[in-house]
C-alpha cells in the first residue's frame, strides 16, 4: 500500500467512494503525497517523456512561432510569456534560446512567467533558467498585459469527471475499496441527457475554467495562446483515463500517488471554453501539421549536416518521434487562440 493509498483509505471509510476527479486530484497534488508534490517525473529516469525532453528543436520552433504572434501584436515593449506546468523547464528554455536568436528585440521584450504548483518541479525549472522567472500558483497570479501563453502537456492532468450510462441511467464513476484494495465502480445516479447504456463521459470543469480564464485574459489584452496535447477534435465517449509508471500504463487504482494519472482533452469543449471567454479560436492541427510547417525537418537537417554520423541517427529518431503519424504527429493537437482583431497565427491560417 502506496502512503497516499492509506490516506484514501481513511477518506472513503469515513465519506465514501470518491468521484473519480477527486480521486485524481488527490494523487496527483496532495500536499504530502502527491505524484507531482514529490517527484521530478520527466525522462528516461521518470515516469514519461514529453516533447520539449524529445528534442531541443521542439522549444526552438515554439519560440521562432512566439516571434511572429509578437510582431502581428505590435511588437509591445513588454510581453508576458506565460507557461502553464513548464516541467524541467525545458520548453521555456529552448523557446527564449531560440527567440534571442532569431528576434532579439522580443528578447529584451519578454517577462517569464511559469506557472507551477510543484515544489520539486520549481528548483529544478530555477536552475535550469538560472531563476530568470516569476512563478505563480495560477494564471490569476501572472500580471495582466500583453501576453504569449503556452500550455503543452498541461491540460491532460486536470482531474476528469467520469459518468456511466448503466441501465438507462447515468452514474457517476468513482474509487471506493474492497478487500483487494482501491476498485473502481459506480456511485450516485447522476442527471445527464442522451447516450446508450455502456456509454462513459469525461467531464473536465477544470479545463474549462481554465481555458475560459485564458480566453478573458486575450479579450482584455493583445496575445496568443497555444495549445499541445494528446486528445482529439470532436466531442464524444470514451474512458481515456490512463496511468503511467515507468513509461509502462498501469492501472488506475495501482500505487496512488506514484503513478501519472491523465486523460485525452476533448479539443472541441476546450475551443468553446476559449470562445467563451472572449478568444477566437482557430480550427486545431496536428503535431505533425504544426511542426512541418514551421520547419521541423529543415532544422534537423541543419543540425545533421554538421553532426556525426550517430548524432544524426538520433535526430532521425527524434524527428520521427515529434512528427511521425505512429507516435506522437497524429496523436497530439495544436490548438491556437488569440485576442480579437490580432492577425491568424501561422500555420493556423490559410497556405
Amino acid at each position: 500500500m502506496s502512503p497516499l493509498e492509506a490516506v484514501l483509505a481513511e477518506l472513503i471509510a469515513a465519506e465514501g467512494p470518491l468521484p473519480v476527479d477527486r480521486y485524481m486530484g488527490l494523487c496527483l497534488g496532495h500536499p504530502r503525497h502527491g505524484y507531482y508534490m514529490t517527484r521530478d517525473p520527466l525522462g528516461a529516469r521518470g515516469d514519461f517523456l514529453t516533447a520539449p525532453e524529445v528534442s531541443q528543436v521542439f522549444g526552438e520552433l515554439i519560440g521562432i512561432w512566439c516571434a511572429g504572434v509578437w510582431s502581428a501584436m505590435g511588437s509591445p515593449a513588454t510581453v508576458n510569456l506565460v507557461e502553464l506546468g513548464p516541467g524541467r523547464g525545458t520548453l521555456a528554455a529552448d523557446a527564449c534560446r531560440a527567440i534571442g536568436r532569431a528576434a532579439p528585440g522580443l528578447a529584451a521584450a519578454l517577462r517569464l512567467h511559469l506557472v507551477e504548483t510543484s515544489p520539486v518541479l520549481r528548483a529544478v525549472q530555477r536552475e535550469r533558467l538560472a531563476g530568470a522567472a516569476q512563478w505563480h500558483e495560477s494564471l490569476a497570479g501572472v500580471p495582466e498585459g500583453p501576453m504569449i501563453l503556452l500550455a503543452n502537456e498541461f491540460f491532460d492532468a486536470l482531474p476528469v469527471r467520469q459518468i456511466e450510462k448503466r441501465g438507462g441511467r447515468w452514474h457517476e464513476r468513482v474509487i471506493g475499496r474492497s478487500d483487494e484494495g482501491l476498485v473502481l465502480g459506480l456511485g450516485l445516479e447522476v442527471r445527464h441527457a442522451g447516450g446508450v447504456d455502456g456509454d462513459i463521459l469525461e467531464l473536465a470543469p477544470q479545463r474549462a475554467a481554465i481555458g475560459g480564464a485564458i480566453g478573458e485574459r486575450l479579450a482584455r489584452d493583445p496575445g496568443a495562446a497555444l495549445v499541445i496535447d494528446y486528445g482529439h477534435l470532436v466531442s464524444g465517449t470514451g474512458d481515456t483515463l490512463q496511468a503511467m509508471r515507468d513509461h509502462h500504463h498501469v492501472p488506475i487504482t495501482d500505487r496512488p500517488g506514484e503513478s501519472d494519472l491523465t486523460s485525452h482533452v476533448d479539443f472541441a469543449a476546450l475551443a468553446r471554453a476559449l470562445a467563451a471567454g472572449g478568444a477566437v479560436v482557430h480550427p486545431a492541427l496536428t503535431q505533425r501539421q504544426f511542426l512541418l510547417a514551421m520547419g521541423l525537418e529543415a532544422r534537423m537537417a541543419q543540425l545533421s549536416a554538421r553532426s556525426d554520423d550517430q548524432t544524426a541517427q538520433l535526430l532521425r529518431r527524434q524527428q520521427e518521434r515529434l512528427a511521425d503519424e505512429a507516435q506522437m504527429g497524429n496523436l497530439f493537437k495544436v490548438l491556437a487562440a488569440t485576442a480579437p482583431g490580432l492577425a491568424v497565427p501561422y500555420p493556423f491560417g490559410p497556405s
